[in-house]
């Protein structure tokens, strides 16, 4: 099921504000019957993170973003889809990934959403560094078997 829906895709150093990319992408529409987030947060556990730094290589990361919610606006009937990155130094309690995914059925929507995150959680190309709040060098962030297995599901019989 094709969509016209291009994705809009930004990498970028500076926070964003959930409602107010909502309103963007919903604004002067009535074909969109429900709208589907997702926002990810830096979270420290247990009061050891000082923050998390994201790394990037700039064009890369994009276009492997845009590949992916292009592959979600083809899947699903989307009217939107907006997907926010940040990357640098993201403190506790900060925004790291914004999803936006709209469509006229719910179902479309949450599912376009549980398959973009569970891609760029995976395969997106960011490398995380911890920075402990003791001043030590908390290292690489190690990849989870746990999201390469939440991505699997998606992949149809022809991958």
């Amino acid at each position: 099921m094709a969509s016209a829906v291009v994705p809009a895709i930004r990498v970028q150093r500076e926070d964003f504000d959930v409602a107010h990319e909502i309103a963007a992408l919903t604004k002067g529409r009535a074909d969109i019957g429900a709208v589907v987030t997702f926002s990810g947060l830096c979270r420290d556990e247990e009061g050891a993170l000082a923050a998390l730094e994201l790394e990037h290589y700039p064009g890369m990361a994009e276009a492997e973003i845009g590949r992916i919610a292009t592959e979600a606006a083809e899947r699903w009937p989307l009217q939107g889809l907006t997907v926010i990155h940040r990357h640098g130094k993201i403190t506790p309690g900060e925004n790291i990934v914004l999803v936006v995914a709209a469509s006229a059925h719910r179902q479309a929507a949450f599912e376009a959403a549980n398959f973009l995150m569970d891609y760029l959680k995976s395969r997106a190309p960011f490398w995380k560094k911890e920075h402990r709040a003791d001043g030590s060098e908390g290292g690489w962030v190690e990849a989870k078997e746990a999201d390469d297995e939440a991505a699997g599901r998606w992949k149809t019989s022809g991958e």
